[in-house]
């Protein structure tokens, strides 16, 4: 069952395609497979590096004129890869890209076999089809995102962080003499495998940097300007240098980290400023350039992050307690907040964490940047989330402190821990569902799960509402846990992530793979949606059917299969119900037990099915959208296919009672019982220009009262409604979207729509 009619992702923005010919596009991919095949009876390791070597350095492009900073990646649609943003899971085959090249390979039937081929081999060996084949349902659970299914299932490694201190700290020598030390101690035969693969890959990573000083030489051979021959130079010299020792320069850790994480296929790039803040201030010392070239090469590098254009990744996390020194950390800091200010672009996803008596110079410097509509930084809030995190993910402070959100908010230990999200469940479904006795009301189709469950006219309480529903989000909340688990199962018997398990403790101690027993902490978890729609929907529920007794349960449930077209004043009653995001008691702590009920359910499902942590985490991007189209209406009002909540956040336009209230609902939801949450708020550009001072006291009281997150978007009032019909006047409206940013005018309708809904502070 292979991902032909399913995207794993919504692309934001259009991608660069492939510079390579179709016919050496396919010429590798052919020889990709061979050697897959060829290795199938080697270890998984083996197997793994000999196909790496069929892809590096050949999909390596260009450099461009503009690069201080070298490494552009092309990605095929069979090949090897982490997460589908940038290719694909383990061994894969992108099916709706394989079938993109046919169309343009249609003129020529000799290529279009090849292309079949290709496919039919991949329909039996692609990863992630191997798992759906194993954990697909006919109605209850299907791939990620076919929103028809109340919960949705991946294979993937998605947000991983690399220990990049210890890659900057040993560089490729001192790693290769570490590794080659355990190599020489070891007796276990699939340990010694394991090592000399890692071995391998250290010597790709060598090949992949002198491919890197050809193309510079290249690239001198034909430039003229001083400038720019100059600027090739001190790649080549950076360049050469790491392949000696470890990086002295801020050039040389930037290349390093960079090309490793490229071949590693991680995309969220760690602790910036504490792994390239001392090699800035030597330069700086030193006098081997100024600010202004430390601004231009930081620049250069933040832009290759964002052509490689990972749509809901493309972390750089500064700031925070915890760093080795902080001191230079925020000379990064500093220059870095300046790179994204001109840069203004979608990617790096930039993040700062704040406390208490950080340098207060960096954080007005975050908010002037975000006041200029640039999106970032997002803001993290070490005091409440450094303690949230112990508890969550059950580490020691010491450990906590090196905390980081990734993709769209969830939070795992730089290096150290596994939190891919491989489950997600539709909270608001699985309520209709349950308040019609099994029946999904969008299909008609049984999603019980088995379980007996009692028609609306038997429900004589609210508590008999509250009970069926937990009894079924319980039901898909253990469905998904088991299958989040054999996803790992299924990964590991295929592929060994070498280069990601190379700077993950305690792989290369332990001579085992991430998912293999490598990994310190082996966690994951579950991105839960409609979570607020659901909670309001029980509050409308509770004030109107058991409280007021203005309507039975059947009236409200028949209204909302109906899409309410026929009961227009039971919707203006259901839609006028109290609502979370307005500090009312009576709709917040129906949100408040909802949100308990589920984070602790979810996290009952580590110890069941082996994982160090399982947590629940509330880090809606456009999936809230693409979901709530396959949603039928809700008893907080909410028509049928219309877009559901994001995040934590109210739903669009539900909080009327302005912003200290909404922020006042969103702290009442515990932070230290899941891995990650997202907070959107929207700000007049007018406002935040000439009132800052209120913008800063609402964000201060906001943390001050447990506040773990912030994203904010700044614009003008009818912006976003003018951008909606008149998009070429907008190229480069930026907004947060959910747990990352895009450009207005290239998301969908729908999701401009939901954006524009949410409230303008």
């Amino acid at each position: 069952m292979n991902d032909k009619s399913v995207a794993e992702t919504v692309e934001i923005s259009k991608k660069i395609e492939c510079e390579k010919p179709l016919e050496e596009q396919i010429q590798i991919m052919e020889e990709y497979t061979e050697c897959h095949r060829v290795h199938s009876e080697c270890s998984v390791s083996r197997r793994e590096v000999e196909c790496l070597k069929v892809l590096y350095p050949r999909l390596f492009r260009h450099i461009e004129d503009q690069d201080l900073v070298v490494g552009r990646l092309d990605a095929l649609p069979i090949g090897f890869g982490c997460v589908t943003s940038v290719g694909g899971v383990g061994h894969y085959c992108v099916f709706s890209k394989l079938a993109k090249l046919r169309q343009k390979a249609a003129g020529t039937p000799e290529l279009v076999e090849r292309l079949n081929a290709l496919e039919a081999y991949w329909d039996n060996h692609d990863t992630r089809s191997i798992f759906f084949n194993d954990s697909l349902t006919e109605t209850t659970m299907g791939k990620f995102v076919d929103a028809k299914y109340p919960a949705i299932l991946t294979a993937r490694l998605s947000g991983m962080y690399l220990d990049y201190p210890k890659l900057i700290d040993l560089g490729i020598p001192g790693l290769e003499a570490l590794i080659t030390g355990c190599l020489e101690k070891e007796q276990e035969a699939d340990k010694v495998d394991f090592y000399k693969n890692l071995l391998e890959c250290l010597q790709l990573l060598k090949t992949t940097i002198l491919y890197h000083v050809n193309l510079c030489k290249k690239q001198l051979m034909q430039t003229a300007g001083t400038t720019r021959k100059k600027q090739l130079e001190n790649i080549m010299e950076a360049l050469g240098n790491i392949l000696k020792r470890k990086p002295e320069t801020l050039l040389e850790g930037i290349e390093l980290s960079w090309l490793y994480s490229l071949l590693s296929s991680v995309v969220n790039y760690g602790r910036m400023d504490d792994y390239l803040g001392e090699l800035l201030v030597h330069d700086l010392q030193a006098g081997l350039y100024d600010e202004r070239q430390a601004l231009a090469y930081i620049k250069s590098f933040f832009k290759l992050i964002e052509a490689r254009r990972s749509n809901v990744n493309g972390r750089v996390v500064i700031g925070g307690k915890g760093r080795r020194n902080p001191e230079t950390a925020d000379v990064f800091c500093k220059i870095a907040i300046q790179a994204v200010m001109a840069n203004k672009d979608i990617e790096p996803q930039f993040t700062l964490r704040i406390y208490s008596g950080m340098n207060p110079e960096i954080y007005e410097l975050a908010l002037q940047a975000i006041a200029t509509g640039c999106t970032y930084p997002v803001l993290y809030n070490d005091d409440v989330n450094i303690p949230s995190v112990e508890r969550a993910l059950r580490v020691s402070h010491e450990t906590a402190l090196q905390y980081v959100p990734f993709g769209c908010g969830e939070i795992v230990i730089s290096g150290q821990s596994v939190g891919t999200p491989n489950a997600c469940i539709n909270l608001l479904k699985i309520l209709n569902i349950s308040l019609n006795g099994g029946i999904d009301p969008w299909d008609g189709k049984d999603k019980s799960g088995g379980l007996a469950l009692e028609t609306p006219d038997r429900m004589k309480t609210f508590d008999d509402v509250r009970s069926q529903y937990e009894r079924l989000l319980e039901y898909y909340i253990v469905q998904t846990a088991g299958a989040h688990r054999h996803s790992y199962e299924v990964m590991k018997s295929q592929v060994s992530f070498l280069f990601t398990s190379m700077l993950v403790d305690d792989c290369i101690a332990r001579g085992r793979a991430v998912l293999n027993g490598g990994a310190r902490y082996l966690g994951g978890t579950n991105e839960t949606y409609g979570n607020i729609n659901a909670s309001d929907s029980l509050t409308a529920i509770k004030y109107w059917v058991y409280d007021k007794k203005k309507y039975t349960l059947s009236r409200v449930v028949e209204a909302m299969n109906d899409n309410f077209e026929h009961d227009p004043e039971l919707r203006r009653d259901l839609v006028n119900a109290p609502k979370y995001g307005n500090d009312d008691p009576y709709a917040d702590d129906i949100a408040v037990a909802l949100h308990q009920f589920t984070c602790g359910k979810i996290e009952e499902q580590a110890k069941a099915f082996g994982f160090y942590s399982y947590n629940a985490v509330v880090i809606n991007n456009q999936v809230n959208t693409e979901w709530g189209r396959a949603t039928s209406a809700s008893a907080d009002g909410r028509l049928k296919g219309v877009y559901m909540n994001n995040g934590n956040n109210p739903q669009g336009g539900a909080d009327k009672n302005g912003p200290t209230a909404m922020l006042n609902s969103l702290v009442r939801l515990k932070t230290d019982i899941h891995a990650g949450s997202v907070q959107n708020m929207k700000f007049n550009r007018y406002m935040c220009q000439t009132q800052g001072e209120k913008v800063k006291a609402l964000l201060r009281t906001y943390f001050k009262n447990g506040g773990g997150q912030i994203m904010i978007s700044v614009v003008s009032r009818g912006e976003l409604e003018d951008a909606y019909q008149n998009p070429e006047k907008y190229p480069n409206l930026l907004v947060r979207v959910g747990g990352f940013s895009a450009r207005f005018v290239e998301l969908e309708k729908d999701v401009q729509r939901e954006v524009i809904s949410r409230t303008l502070n």
